[in-house]
């Protein structure tokens, strides 16, 4: 969300009910690696999750899509899955593809200690950087834009 990596017409604030962000991922690439991994978001069943919804313009979609389905479907952690969303100035609801935490998957994180879930955030060393720094990162952003995840801001105090 805070680093979209495509052309995009606008950014408006979104939320999806069903589904909320969680740590829900082993990172072996971007956050970790195999041997040390860290943990990355995924959208999971239940509550609901506020964010932003990206409009592409139809000439830049192909380009658009194919960068994040690049990034997104490395190995089997998520299901792409197109899911309502609802404008937050608006009741307009539009659809929008989705990248939902894949349960069968072997990098798929149940419910875990917060202690372990430290560990996991303080070890996490990727090509992308640390995983550190993508939890403060993602917190930092959804502030700015004036959503409380109540289920990262427990993280806040240990990662800025």
């Amino acid at each position: 969300m805070w680093r979209p990596d495509f052309e995009f017409v606008q950014a408006r604030p979104a939320r999806l009910e069903g589904y909320h962000r969680r740590l829900s991922i082993y990172s072996h690439h971007y956050r970790g690696t195999r041997d040390c991994p860290g943990l990355v978001l995924g959208l999971d069943e239940g509550g609901f999750c506020e964010g932003l919804l990206y409009e592409v313009a139809a000439e830049a979609w192909v380009e658009a899509y194919a960068r994040v389905h690049a990034r997104e479907m490395m190995g089997d952690v998520y299901v792409e899955t197109t899911l309502p969303v609802t404008l937050r100035d608006s009741t307009e609801r539009l659809q929008a593809v989705t990248y939902v935490a894949n349960h069968r998957s072997a990098q798929f994180v149940g419910e875990m200690p917060l202690d372990q879930i430290l560990t996991y955030i303080a070890q996490g060393q990727g090509t992308m950087g640390s995983c550190r720094q993508y939890v403060a990162n993602t917190i930092l952003h959804l502030r700015q834009l004036g959503i409380h995840d109540e289920g990262l801001e427990r993280f806040s105090a240990h990662v800025i």
